[in-house]
C-alpha cells in the first residue's frame, strides 16, 4: 500500500507544482483551451499539491489527524476522473485531439489508482 501512496504523491506533486508555476504554458502544451488568466489552473494546482502534501503527512506521521489516507484518496480520484470524463463524453473537453487524449489518459490513470486503492483498503 505504501507504494501506491508514493505513486499518488509523486503524480499529484508533479502536476500540482507544474500548474502552480507555469499554468498557461502547461495548458497550451497539453492542447487544452487556454483561459484568459492562470488563476483557476493555478488554484487547481495548489489544491492538487495540497492533496499530495496531505498524503505525505499521513505516511510520515501516521498519528496525525486530518491527513488523507488511502481511503480518502478513493473518492478524490473517482470524482476527479468523473469530472474529466463527463466533458470528454459530451465532446466539450478540449479543442485538440492531444488535449482530449491527455484528459482520457489522466482519467484512466485516476480510475486505475482508485481501483487499486479500493482493492487494498
Amino acid at each position: 500500500m505504501q507504494q501506491i501512496l508514493w505513486v499518488e504523491i509523486v503524480l499529484k506533486a508533479a502536476i500540482g507544482a507544474t500548474l502552480v508555476t507555469v499554468p498557461l504554458t502547461v495548458i497550451s502544451l497539453a492542447g487544452l483551451q487556454r483561459p484568459e488568466t492562470g488563476f483557476w489552473p493555478r488554484l487547481l494546482g495548489a489544491l492538487v499539491l495540497a492533496v499530495a502534501t496531505s498524503v505525505w503527512i499521513g505516511i510520515r506521521f501516521p498519528e496525525a489527524r486530518g491527513a488523507i489516507g488511502p481511503a480518502g484518496l478513493i473518492p478524490i480520484n473517482l470524482y476527479a476522473a468523473a469530472a474529466m470524463l463527463a466533458p470528454l463524453v459530451l465532446g466539450k473537453a478540449a479543442p485538440t485531439r492531444r488535449g482530449r487524449l491527455l484528459i482520457a489518459v489522466g482519467a484512466v490513470l485516476l480510475l486505475g489508482l482508485a481501483f487499486v486503492e479500493i482493492a487494498h483498503v
